[in-house]
Formats: C-alpha cells, structure tokens, sequence
C-alpha cells in the first residue's frame, strides 16, 4: 500500500522534470508510505512513490523496472493473483528480479500492452512509463478501491493518489462550481469531478493513456448488464456460489508479509468475513470493533457474539467526540471536501487496529451488491405508494409524517419517514436521488447564490448511469448506481483515506472484481425478498452466523452526529458557521446558516448532515482555499470556476 504521483510534460519545450519537483509531491503523502520512498525521472516524466511495505519487505522497493530499464512502475495497492500471472509470464521467458506483486505489471505489459490491466485481480492505483514509446500510462482497479487523480494544465500530466501531492506539484486551485454543488447535494464530490476546476478522478475500470501530447481515457472493464436468467441457478446454488466464491477472495487477499485483522462492525458482512475466514485462516484471526457512548448507535454487543463464535483475538474502542483531536485531522487527510461522518469512528478504528496489525479487511460493498441498503426497500415499498390516491399519498400521510417529533436516535422513525414522503412521489431514479440528497436545488440557491451560474443540477450525477441501465430493473438499477457513485466516491474514499491516514492497509473481499461479477447476476428477488434486505446472503451464511446477526436490524456505521452538534462539537461550530466567520468567507448566506442551526438546536428539524457538510466545508477551505484567495482573493468576490 502506498502513495503514488509524478509529471509529464506533454509540452516538450516545458522544462525538465527533475527528482526534487517528485520528491516535493510525495512530502505530501508520508502517511500513505511510511516506509521508504522512491523516485525515477528522465526529464520526460517523474514518477514517484511513498511504500507501506506489505508485501516482499526486502527487495520490493519501487520503482520497478523491466530487465532492459525501458519500462517503470509505481503502484499503489495488491495485485492478488500475482503468483498466477508471475508463473505464467515465467513460462513465457520474462525475468523476475523481485518478489514483489507489482512486478508482474511490468511483464504483462510487456506482453500484451495496453490491455494488460485486464488480466489483473486486485486493488490499485498504477503509473507506467513507456520510456521508448515516450507514454505514460494510468489505471485504476475496476471497482475503485484505490483512488488516482489527474490533471493536465499548461502542457503538464500531474497524476497522484491524492490531490494534495498534485497542489504541490503547481496544480492550480481554482474551484469547479458544478463541484461545490454536487458536494452540497450528496456530502461529496461524485466523480469525475473533484473540487479543483483541473482535476479530475480517473474513475474505476478506465486507464489514461498519454502519448505524442494528447490524453485519452478507456474504460477495460464494467459491472455485468446482463441479468441472469430466471431459473438458471437455484436459490441453493447460488449460496453455495456466494460461499466458495467469497472464500476464494478471502484467501488470496490475506497474501501478506505483515500481520492482518478483520474490522467486525456486527453487522452482516463483516460477521461474514469472520466465519469464512476461519475456514481458510492458518492463524488466529484478529478482530477490531468501535463503540460509541450512545446505546442506539452500539453494534458492540452484536461483535462480541462474532468474536466468541470464532475465538477471535479482539479489541475494542469507545468512540469519544475530542473535536479539537479529530475535526483538524479530518480536514487534513481529505484533500477535498468530505462529510460522510463515519469517517470519524473509521478513523478511530483504524487507529487502534494499526497498533496490532497493518493490513485490515473490511466488509465494504456488501450493501451495494446484495441491496442492503434502506433506501431499496424503501423504493420497492415506493412502488405501491404511488399507486395510493394522491389526496392520501400527497396530502394526509405527508402532512402526518412531517409532524412526528424529532428524534436523535440512530435511524430513528421520524427521520426514515420523512426520507420516504420526501421523495416516494418521484419516478424510481429521482426517488432514489432524493433520498440521499442533503441540501436540495432550492436549499442550495438560498444557501450559496453565487451557484447561480452553475445550471447542471446534482442529480445529472447519478441520472448519467440510470439512463445506461435503463432496461434493468428498478433495484438492480438502483444497486447498479450506487456501485458506480455512492461506492468508490463516499465509501472507499472514506476508508482509504482513513486507513492510510494511519498507516494501515484497508482491504475489501466482498469487492473482488470476480465476486462483484457474480453478485451482479443474482436475481432480484433473492436479494430483496418482499422488504427484507440481503435475503440471499442470510440463507448462504445460516448455520455460519446467529439469528440474532442475520436478522438483527441494520444500524450502518454512522455516530451521533446530531447530538454531538448541539453539544461537544458547538463550540467548532460557534467557531466556523458564526455569522461573522460566514460572511468573511464570502460564499454562503449567513441568514440561511444561521437559521439551520437553530431549528436543529431546537430539534426541530434534524439538519446534522447538512451543517457538518458546511462545517467540513469551512475548514477544507481554510486548509486549501483561504490561503491562495481562491473565493476571498477574487475580484468582488466572485465564484473562480464557473464556466
């Protein structure tokens, strides 16, 4: 695991590339890469690394080079088929001069060219250097697990792990209005977009391929359209696929040099990876799980039930808000801005597992590939509201619903209820949209004026991909975008960024581009069966896990962010959406601020996501906006980026 960046000069009258103008770009990144750090530049092009050493911890350094040194890498994350691809490339007469997973990269490469990313099972952000052909080539994993930027600006390719290394490589600042949007719509920003007006995410499953001066992006792999047929497979055959295809995964993901634990939430999917991975783990198996103070928002005992289950070596954490510990730190690791809050416990967890371990697998993506989530039985029981008589489903049960009183509770009634009414009305895709939405167009107009100019609505985001699969049904749909937006731009980035904050290497089993493939073709209703979530996977794992874990209600790994605003986190509040602070800053309305805050301190309406949208916001912009005057040092105070 490690942080990846480098140049190319696209313009050849540009100056040289010289190691310092790498070594700069990769100071930015210590936490990812620890360990060592690594440079290669011929002018040309610059490619730098900063290596968590996982794998081969003695002759595994990057850059790695072919046997003639024409060719160079540096990537980010695990090739876990690498023994398969190394043997092979051996028998085709390639020469290994390292143990190391990413030197198969090179070979395959060498064999089969652009096209060798195809071949590839893993994690990763991957830079190669064609120093004959004078092309640098970028790839991300198919799911997007890894995350990789680009830019191109004054004849220069900046390319990175994280922007911050690109910021330091001369990128330019100046701020996509279209981004600041979708950011306030969904609490990040959904690629390909990033906040900077010249960045951009390389989304997953594509390479960038620049060349002769030009750059040109292709996409080597996608989710499977193509639904199974009915009957194909048994509801038996399908568990027993689920199983063995997981167990698969779990065993070539705990290839490692280092020691591995297992985040154990208590919910389904991590339990998952508990009981599977005893079947295949040689060694005990080390466990991991956060607490919080309130009860609601506790999944404790549920891990606990897990651990004993399996004998696993466990630890726990309680979850305590310090604001001036973790706000600051926060706003630091995410080098755009980011408000999905479970990246604070995430952030703890990762923490406390680093001081055991360095790599940590993690249950993420089962929601998305087997409709987890509540918003799909919301949509399913959206289906028959919209057959109601309008009076009822537009007038009486909205005005009935809005009334419930406030409740800080975790997934409390009266907040699910009004999720629902807010968009059941709308067609299944804008239904979907609207219940993940945070400020709306019309809350956006009144919050930030100066988005006037930005026309697009947030919704396009996600409406791209419904018009793709618009022969799906709703939920495979549904399932579909949230694999392509909510998953690689909120979840991985969430967990990648906080483990590599702590120097820890996060790894996703449920998310092998294999696996994904098969849970794609599953049948609907054997993942939603009538409102019950994840019904397939409940019947894979019975006899493996508890009643009391395969049924338990869904919690998420969310905190208790509406409380912690009215209290430990008021004074950062006080601090950052005062009216003063506001106005200073020149981009929202403070009126409008200020009244959110207040019907949330009165709990009259829970406004939790939209003001620690706003508040992350605030301090993403005193680290990276306030200090080159990217909104305050504009003429009049005018929005730099909207075009």
């Amino acid at each position: 695991m490690c942080g990846i960046c480098g140049k190319l000069n696209l313009d050849r009258d540009r100056p040289a590339i010289t190691r310092q103008d790498v070594h700069r770009m990769l100071q930015t990144m210590i936490h990812r890469g620890p360990d060592d750090e690594g440079i290669f530049a011929d002018g040309s092009a610059g490619l730098g690394i900063r290596r968590l050493s996982i794998i081969d911890l003695v002759t595994g350094g990057q850059p790695i080079h072919n046997e003639d040194g024409s060719i160079w890498t540096v990537t980010n994350g695990e090739i876990y088929n690498c023994k398969t691809l190394r043997a092979d490339m051996e028998r085709r007469g390639h020469t290994f001069y390292t143990r190391s997973d990413v030197e198969v990269v090179l070979h395959l490469y060498e064999e089969y060219g652009e096209d060798f990313v195809s071949r590839l099972n893993g994690m990763f952000g991957i830079a190669l250097w064609d120093s004959t052909r004078r092309m640098l080539l970028l790839a991300r994993d198919q799911i997007g697990v890894k995350p990789l930027h680009y830019a191109v600006e004054n004849g220069v390719l900046l390319f990175g792990s994280e922007l911050k290394s690109m910021l330091a490589g001369g990128m330019s600042r100046d701020i996509d209005a279209h981004a600041l949007s979708d950011y306030l719509s969904y609490n990040y920003v959904p690629a390909p977009a990033t906040i900077f007006r010249q960045a951009r995410k390389l989304e997953p499953g594509h390479v960038l391929i620049a060349a002769d001066g030009t750059v040109r992006i292709k996409q080597y792999w996608d989710l499977p359209t193509d639904a199974d047929r009915p009957g194909l497979h048994s509801e038996a055959e399908y568990c027993e696929m689920i199983r063995e295809s997981l167990k698969r995964s779990i065993r070539m993901q705990l290839m490692s040099d280092v020691p591995i634990g297992i985040f154990l939430s208590g919910g389904i999917d991590s339990s998952a990876l508990v009981a599977l991975c005893s079947e295949v783990a040689s060694e005990p198996i080390r466990t991991f799980t956060i607490d919080f103070g309130e009860k609601s928002f506790s999944e404790v005992e549920k891990a606990r039930i897990v651990s004993r289950r399996y004998n696993t070596i466990h630890r726990e954490f309680t979850v305590r808000m310090r604001p001036m510990e973790i706000v600051p730190r926060l706003a630091e690791l995410f080098d755009e801005p980011f408000a999905d809050s479970s990246a604070i416990p995430t952030y703890y967890l990762s923490r406390m597992a680093r001081e055991d371990v360095t790599v940590a697998l993690g249950g993420d993506g089962g929601d998305e590939l087997f409709a987890g989530y509540h918003t799909y039985a919301a949509g399913r029981l959206g289906e028959y509201y919209r057959m109601l008589p309008r009076f009822i489903s537009a007038g009486a049960i909205p005005w009935l619903v809005n009334r419930l009183p406030v409740s800080h509770r975790k997934v409390s009634f009266d907040f699910r209820a009004k999720r629902f009414v807010q968009g059941a009305l709308n067609d299944p895709a804008r239904a979907h949209y609207m219940w993940k939405v945070i400020f709306d167009e019309q809350q956006k107009a009144r919050l930030c004026p100066m988005l006037a100019g930005a026309s697009r609505e947030s919704f396009a985001a996600m409406g791209r991909y419904f018009k793709m699969y618009h022969s799906m049904d709703n939920l495979r749909q549904w399932q579909f975008i949230d694999t392509k937006v909510y998953l690689p731009d909120d979840i991985l980035t969430k967990v990648d960024r906080m483990t590599m904050g702590n120097s820890l290497e996060g790894r996703v089993p449920l998310l092998d581009h294999e696996f994904v493939e098969l849970a794609a073709r599953v049948p609907s209703n054997m993942k939603l069966r009538g409102l019950s979530k994840k019904h397939i996977v409940k019947k894979a794992l019975a006899g493996r896990l508890p009643r009391e874990i395969l049924f338990s209600k869904k919690q998420g790994f969310s905190v208790p962010m509406a409380a912690w605003l009215r209290q430990e986190l008021r004074p950062v509040v006080n601090e950052y959406l005062n009216p003063t602070a506001i106005r200073n800053q020149g981009i929202f309305d403070a009126e409008f601020v200020g009244r959110m805050v207040a019907a949330h301190d009165a709990m009259e309406v829970d406004y939790s996501r939209n003001i620690w949208g706003l508040l992350v916001f605030m301090l993403w912009h005193q680290n990276y906006g306030k200090a080159v005057g990217v909104f305050g040092g504009a003429k009049d105070g005018a929005l730099v980026g909207i075009h």
